[in-house]
Order: C-alpha cells, then structure tokens, then sequence
C-alpha cells in the first residue's frame, strides 16, 4: 500500500527557513521533497507501506531539529528579528 504525507513547516524568519531548506534538502533522494516558499517549508514523501513513510518522517524531523539549532546557534548573541515597514 502506497503512503504520502505532506508537512508544513513555518519559522520566524527567512534565514532561517532558507538555511533549514538548503540543509535538509541534500538528503531528499527520491524519498521526500523539499520546497521552499518564504518563511515555510513543505516537505512531501511518499513509501511503500505507513511504517516505511513514518520511518522517512521520523529521519526528516530530525534533520530538522538539527539543522534548525545548528542555524540558531550559528546566529550573533546580539542579533534580532528586523521588522519590515
């Protein structure tokens, strides 16, 4: 039985979104893809059976996290948001 999910990932802003994305999407291998619009990320996989896709989901996740906090720390002390006027 074929399995597809599709996850929607927002972040607080665009350098992070564009360095998330260009992380994790290296690993993407026919097995899930990555785009990017603005501040989110959507992510869609496919598998052959729900615990192959949960599997896949479950490895994506992580990425994630990783590359999410490798980008927060790669941040200046210092550094805030800039509001657009």
């Amino acid at each position: 039985m074929k399995s597809s999910a599709r996850l929607t990932l927002g972040f607080d802003d665009l350098d992070s979104a564009r360095a998330i994305a260009a992380a994790v999407a290296v690993d993407d291998d026919g097995y899930i893809r990555t785009t990017r619009r603005g501040r989110t990320l959507i992510a869609e996989a496919a598998a052959d059976g729900p615990m192959s896709l949960l599997h896949t989901l479950d490895e994506y996740l992580a990425c994630i996290s990783v590359a999410e906090r490798a980008s927060k720390a790669a941040r200046p002390p210092g550094r805030t948001r800039r509001r657009r006027a």
